[in-house]
């Protein structure tokens, strides 16, 4: 692990929100532009994107000595774009004719045609020019403007094409290539000179090819026959359709569901099974933490994201301990990187395991699938890899022995905080200090519960009834302690979490509304903790801040100090809705949803948290990630917990009890996958009907009882 790992920088990032951005992606290919479609790596952070290097920094087309004046650009599908641009001549007129077009499309590569068409009554010359440029910086790097430079690389041309080749370290390549030989040609340069007729056009397309060790990886043979394109159509064609009669939800659901499909990423060695990365541009990778979360809350469209996830993450489960990566026995990793890898393959990657929530929520997963009544025979193959992870939670998460998952980091350059606030002074006491580890966060806690819980029930299923009684005690004695060592009885909410002498860190954040979502919080405390959530201190009308304004270190524009992660608060809806707060969740995912119509129906990684009082408008975060995956599936959270749907497939039972906000009176999904059927929901006016449910599943509305003090699990 270098000095400079992607997971502990604490920076300044290149801000996205600074210019008009375009983002492509395909898999771990992404392209990030100018709406014009100019790459320019000195103008933020542009590029083309291949196994976290930048084989594009520059790629700038000029015509007759000027640069392409942009119009406007169409983005239909997340892997393909058109710029629409227009030539300035020098003749001082309003109207000039030559308009440029260019369609881009992602592979492993890139291609794109560029077509000048010629909208005036005589002919006009078109001196066409590229200029490229390649320096494979690190995806990091660009991040943190720590890219200068050719970075060591070289371009070279045999007349035909350019060649670009990275220092010997990343065995990086890239070949440019054109389907018209150019005129004239030089390292980072082509030109064409022509003539377009009246009303006719002229076009030329290139690949970008990159290349490992020499060796081309394969591209599409057309910008209209790639595999993206066939992935595309297939995920669309089998997913849940919603509707209803008030776009808040219906055009968030249609977006995130363009965003999920944008994120998928497959291994050459496994192109059937579909796993989500993170999010675009800085973690187009597999996470663990944010890649079950998000097909925790996209099991209600497409249960095989999870499938692909659990599947994925217990192949590469921890086998043993190994400081340098912080990896032991039966843990879930934390993140795979290609910075200096050679190969597209998964299995290739360099692997870090510093989290401590990805375990437990990798079982809380696989209970949750099973619920849903898919893939049972999967399900029962990942039960040996649970148990590993159980076995981590037991013996190695609490290292201390006192019932509580800690973290504490082996080496210096490794992350400080290893729960989803991962920024170095993202958890503090309420006057500002940073607490040392080790640390026992509370959400931490609350997914653990959350997975003995789903441990048992796997049990049960399986008829192992003493293992299930082993599970169920110990999620009983973990939540006893939980309410009793968390709670803060003078503030009236849970510590964030306790340092390392057991001291509880007290200020107010939005990690104990993931606690409501779990169920580990006792009935007496919940009404108390969702008043505080919903407060004027944390409820900005967006959403939910992760720290409370009142705090000292209290920042809106901090990362994890202040500001506004839509998951983060579609969890806590989701909590208070468990809880029977239907009132405040109702706030809460309006709230949300009027977000996603401010950002054109796509929910950010995060925003500000200034409040919806003193700004009328979202005040956007510079660096925010977008589209971004468990942002996405916020929006489908919202859904499953507007229609309250609750599966237990194994036994025979389905809870459905919708409520919908004011405002909404008719809600529909269709062709949701449910214990191998496909069903429909529909809610018109209060009335509930469910259609195509397999006979050996009953229906039942209201709010299912199965234990004391809990109504929801």
């Amino acid at each position: 692990m270098t000095e400079t790992s992607p997971w502990t920088f604490d920076g300044e990032t290149s801000p996205l929100s600074t210019a008009a951005i375009s983002t492509l992606v395909d898999g771990r290919v992404l392209a990030i532009s100018a709406n014009s479609g100019d790459i320019n790596g000195e103008l933020g952070p542009h590029g083309l994107f291949f196994l976290d290097s930048r084989i594009v920094s520059r790629f700038e087309v000029v015509i007759n000595g000027k640069p392409i004046e942009p119009l406007g650009m169409s983005q239909a599908v997340s892997f393909a774009a058109d710029y629409i641009g227009r030539n300035i001549s020098d003749v001082d007129t309003a109207d000039h004719p030559l308009v440029a077009v260019r369609h881009r499309s992602l592979g492993n590569g890139m291609i794109e045609s560029i077509e000048v068409r010629n909208y005036d009554t005589k002919a006009h010359p078109c001196n066409m020019e590229i200029f490229v440029e390649a320096d494979f910086a690190d995806l990091f790097a660009v991040k943190e403007r720590r890219a200068v430079g050719d970075n060591g690389a070289t371009s070279t041309t045999d007349g035909q094409d350019l060649f670009f080749v990275s220092s010997e370290e990343k065995n990086l390549g890239l070949k440019v290539k054109a389907d018209i030989t150019p005129e004239n040609i030089e390292p980072k340069r082509m030109k064409w000179s022509t003539e377009i007729a009246p009303g006719e056009s002229w076009k030329v397309q290139l690949r970008f090819v990159a290349e490992i060790d020499g060796q081309a990886v394969a591209t599409p043979k057309t910008t209209d026959s790639t595999s993206a394109r066939i992935r595309h159509e297939a995920w669309f064609q089998k997913i849940p359709k919603v509707t209803g009669d008030n776009m808040l939800i219906s055009s968030a659901t249609a977006q995130s569901l363009r965003d999920l499909e944008s994120l998928r990423i497959f291994s050459a060695n496994h192109p059937d099974r579909a796993v989500v990365a993170a999010g675009a541009p800085w973690f187009m990778t597999l996470f663990g933490r944010d890649s079950l979360l998000t097909s925790w809350m996209s099991l209600i469209v497409d249960p095989d994201l999870a499938t692909g996830v659990l599947q994925t993450l217990a192949q590469f489960q921890g086998s043993k301990v190994n400081p340098d990566k912080e990896e032991e026995p039966g843990k879930i990793m934390h993140e795979v990187r290609f910075n200096e890898s050679s190969s597209t393959d998964l299995e290739d990657g360099d692997f870090y395991y510093g989290t401590a929530d990805a375990t437990p929520l990798f079982v809380m997963t696989l209970g949750e699938l099973d619920r849903w009544g898919e893939s049972p025979e999967i399900v029962e193959s990942l039960l040996p890899n649970a148990d590993r992870a159980m076995d981590w939670i037991i013996n190695y998460g609490d290292a201390d022995g006192d019932g509580y998952v800690e973290y504490d980091r082996s080496i210096n350059n490794s992350l400080f905080n290893q729960g989803w606030k991962d920024s170095g002074d993202g958890i503090r006491f309420n006057n500002g200090d940073i607490p040392e580890t080790p640390m026992a966060l509370c959400e931490i806690q609350a997914y653990t519960f959350g997975a003995y819980r789903a441990r048992a029930r796997l049990a049960r299923n399986s008829g192992d009834a003493e293992l299930a009684q082993d599970m169920e005690q110990r999620a009983a004695t973990l939540r006893e302690n939980f309410n009793r060592d968390f709670w803060i009885e003078d503030k009236g909410w849970f510590a964030v979490g306790l340092d390392h002498e057991k001291k509880q860190i007290d200020s107010l954040t939005s990690n104990i509304g993931h606690c409501l979502w779990t169920g580990i919080v006792d009935q007496d405390k919940a009404r108390i903790v969702a008043d505080h959530l919903m407060s004027e201190a944390m409820f900005t009308g967006w959403g939910i801040r992760t720290m409370a304004n009142d705090t000292t270190g209290y920042n809106p524009t901090g990362y994890h100090t202040g500001s506004v992660w839509p998951h983060d608060s579609a969890l806590v809806a989701a909590g208070l809705m468990r809880y029977g707060f239907v009132d405040d969740a109702h706030r809460l995912m309006v709230g949300l949803l009027e977000l996603a119509q401010h950002s054109n129906w796509r929910l950010p990684e995060l925003i500000s948290g200034f409040s919806r009082d003193e700004f009328s408008e979202p005040i956007p975060y510079p660096a925010s990630c977008s589209p971004q995956a468990w942002s996405a599936a916020s929006t489908l959270l919202i859904l499953r917990w507007l229609l309250r749907l609750d599966p237990w497939c194994p036994e025979g039972r389905v809870w459905i009890d919708p409520v919908l906000p004011e405002g909404f009176s008719r809600l529909k999904l269709e062709n949701l996958r449910l214990a191998g059927n496909r069903i429909d929901i529909t809610i018109e006016n209060g009335e509930v009907s469910v259609d195509g449910l397999p006979d050996h599943i009953e229906w039942q509305r209201g709010l299912r009882e199965i234990g004391p003090r809990e109504k929801w699990n």
